[in-house]
């Protein structure tokens, strides 16, 4: 059955997806819980073997797990499972799937374009054009371009690697940062292996792509910050809690530093924040995840999940318990 907020299920599944998963198991699409107290979805629940969550589905704790005593698998079609299951779960051995991968793909393709914008000075220049209605003259754009700028990745996440693909084709110079990854691997991956500290010395462009966890929290603090170079470009569309947002602020209030932030801290930002109006911050709304016609990709890859179980094979994009320590 459905758990999420019913505005969602559309989009994660149109009419062909609703169509394979009625092939492949007994779901009602018309039944869309969101509320595991209400009696209207006791039955359901009762008898559900497998759950598939989205954005709005409550925390799987216990009281839940109460209703549900026939549940073996969970397939989200959404991100992190961070904050969706709890410790009961993982104790009665339902087996959580993700489509996090899936959501990758639309963060790295806005990064990459952020990158690409972010070297050609696109916001400058359109912040100068704005004011000047002229050409820019060439000692404007002397600095302006994307052949052999460093591009420093910080987290071989999902988002990481797909951005690492994805920056292949053009001429950068691509550091990468990541403690689980050794020289070797970041070499398969296209990258230079670099300290966090050497990483911000050396790009041009700097991007994040760490999970939310204790030891990446204010990971760039004020001191690290200093280190980025004097013109040099933050992009974060990992979590706001990653950067220590009066530091950062402090530094694009200067003009040192430029910014692309579809994510904060807190998020959004008050009304009064300079950075709403900054000309060196390109700040949008979260909206680097899937949105819109991206989420049918989600939908796509539980229905998949689904066929696999089916199939008695196993999951593609399991997520073990082990490995929230370290992924978002």
């Amino acid at each position: 059955m459905f758990a999420m907020d019913p505005v969602h299920l559309p989009l994660l599944f149109p009419p062909p997806l609703i169509a394979r998963l009625r092939r492949t198991a007994e779901i009602d699409p018309a039944l869309v819980v969101r509320d595991f107290t209400d009696p209207a979805a006791a039955s359901a629940l009762a008898g559900a073997e497998i759950l598939i969550t989205g954005w709005g589905c409550p925390r799987l704790d216990t009281d839940i797990l109460d209703s549900t005593p026939r549940l073996r698998t969970v397939l989200h079609a959404a991100g992190s499972v961070r904050s969706l299951v709890g410790e009961a779960l993982w104790g009665r051995g339902v087996t959580v799937s993700s489509a996090v991968t899936g959501n990758a793909v639309p963060v790295a393709e806005y990064t990459l374009a952020m990158i690409l914008l972010s070297g050609k000075d696109a916001f400058v220049h359109r912040e100068r054009f704005r004011r000047t209605h002229a050409q820019p003259t060439p000692a404007e754009t002397a600095t302006t371009g994307n052949l052999g700028r460093r591009i420093g990745v910080i987290g071989a996440s999902r988002v990481g690697r797909r951005l690492l693909e994805l920056l292949r084709p053009y001429d950068f110079e691509v550091l990468l940062h990541d403690p689980y990854v050794d020289a070797a691997e970041a070499a398969e991956l296209g990258a230079q292996l670099f300290s966090l500290e050497d990483l911000l010395r050396h790009s041009d462009i700097v991007s994040l792509h760490a999970p939310d966890i204790p030891e990446t929290h204010h990971m760039l603090d004020r001191a690290r910050l200093a280190l980025v170079r004097d013109g040099g470009v933050l992009i974060n569309t990992s979590r706001g809690a990653l950067v220590d947002h009066s530091a950062l602020t402090d530094e694009l209030v200067s003009g040192r530093l430029h910014a692309v932030l579809d994510v904060t801290e807190p998020e959004p930002l008050p009304a009064g924040s300079p950075l709403y109006r900054l000309p060196n911050v390109f700040l949008t709304p979260h909206i680097a995840g899937s949105l819109g016609n991206e989420l049918e990709r989600l939908g796509r890859i539980v229905v998949e999940e689904l066929e696999r179980l089916a199939d008695g094979l196993p999951l593609a994009h399991e997520v073990r318990h082990a490995d929230l320590a370290r992924v978002a």
